[in-house]
Parts: structure tokens; sequence; C-alpha cells
């Protein structure tokens, strides 16, 4: 947490700007939210513009609010080119999971920026194990309790197609995060190895339950 980055502040700005072009521009919604059927026909760009995208300004500010607490905490690990190749690496991987998943939906479609911002928590809380989040603002957690747990009720809701809400999306950018975290930070495996292993535990789950057809 703490004052805005120069990139953080240029990441919100875009996902503002866009947003509300979204908003009060239906063709341009249209054109660039994530829509299976689109990309299927050749609008592969909408793997990347759909992140920039909201569906109102409630799930924009929610986004934008969680990317502001976890942001500096990547940053400072990472630099600011880590923070942007982990912010766009699992945006994009969250819209592939979502893609493989819901391949024969072709009226299937999703927007917002929260597999981007699930890739810079996981990173956050891999960077920083010992942070501690205040769960609905108010319960003190431990950060690594936190993300463990929400990948266990993501890899539910997918299993369950709970709540409208694009889970895969959310698990893809939190596998994009971790993934792309240890290659940038490998030093991560030395100082917080535990970590590493427990992270890892959900991914896992969902690979194996994705074998066996379960998901």
């Amino acid at each position: 947490m703490g004052d805005l980055s120069l990139v953080t502040i240029i990441v919100i700005a875009a996902n503002v700007i866009i947003s509300f072009k979204g908003f009060n521009d239906d063709a341009f919604f249209e054109k660039y939210k994530f829509n299976i059927g689109d990309i299927q026909r050749g609008a592969k760009y909408q793997l990347l513009t759909s992140g920039f995208l909201h569906v109102n300004t409630t799930h924009l500010f929610v986004n934008m609010l969680t990317l502001y607490f976890f942001a500096n905490v990547v940053i400072y690990g990472l630099g600011n080119i880590g923070f942007i190749l982990v912010y766009i690496a699992s945006l994009i991987l969250g819209n592939l999971l979502s893609y493989i998943f819901h391949k024969h939906e072709p009226h299937y479609r999703a927007v917002g920026a929260s597999g981007a911002v699930m890739g810079i928590l996981y990173s956050a809380i891999l960077l920083r194990p010992d942070m501690m989040l205040g769960l609905f603002f108010v319960i003190p957690i431990p950060a690594y309790i936190f993300g463990i747990g929400y990948l266990l009720y993501t890899i539910w809701g997918m299993k369950k197609q709970f709540g409208n809400i694009g889970h895969d999306a959310h698990f893809g950018g939190a596998a994009g995060g971790y993934l792309l975290t240890l290659v940038l930070a490998p030093w991560v495996f030395q100082s917080h190895l535990l970590m590493v292993i427990l992270l890892a535990v959900p991914l896992v789950i969902l690979f194996v339950l994705q074998k066996m057809g379960k998901i």
C-alpha cells in the first residue's frame, strides 16, 4: 500500500478510461469484450482488451481498490517491468483458461480486470507471505490463508458454475501471477519455500480435477 507509483496510476487510468468508454458506448463494449464466438471468428485481441472493460462502476472500483492495495508489494519485489509483465500475463492467462473451459459455448462473454488483479494478489502473497489482510476490511487474516482459501472457493465455483462469476479467469490469473513471480524472483524458493508449496496446492487440485473430468 502507500503512495501510488506512476506505473500503477497508468494501469488504473487505462482501466478507468476504457471502462467508462464502454459504459457509454455499446458498440465499443461489444467489440472489445471477451466473447467465445467472436474469438473463434478471429477477434483474438479480446483476450487482452476485455480485461480493461467492466460491467459497472462497482465492478471497476473493487478491482482497482484491490490493485491499489497490492501493487506496491509487487513493484517493490519485481520492479515496474515485472509488475507490468505479471499484470498482462495474468490477464491473458485468465482469459485463456476461460476460453479453454467455455470453448463450446459461443455465447459466453465476460469482462473485467479480475484475472490480472488476482495475478498481482498472488504475486504479492508469494513475495510477502507475512502480510496480514483485513477480511471484510475488519478481520485480520494471513495473506497466504486468504490466497489458498480463495482459490479453493474458486475451484468449487468453477465446478458448480456458482454466482455468474468468471471463476476460471480468477484462477488462471492467480496461476499466472504465481508462475511468473517464481520465474522473475527465484529467490522466493529459498526464502518462502513452504509458501511456494502451499500456494501450489489449489493449482494441483484443479489440474487433477480437470484430468479426471470433474470440472
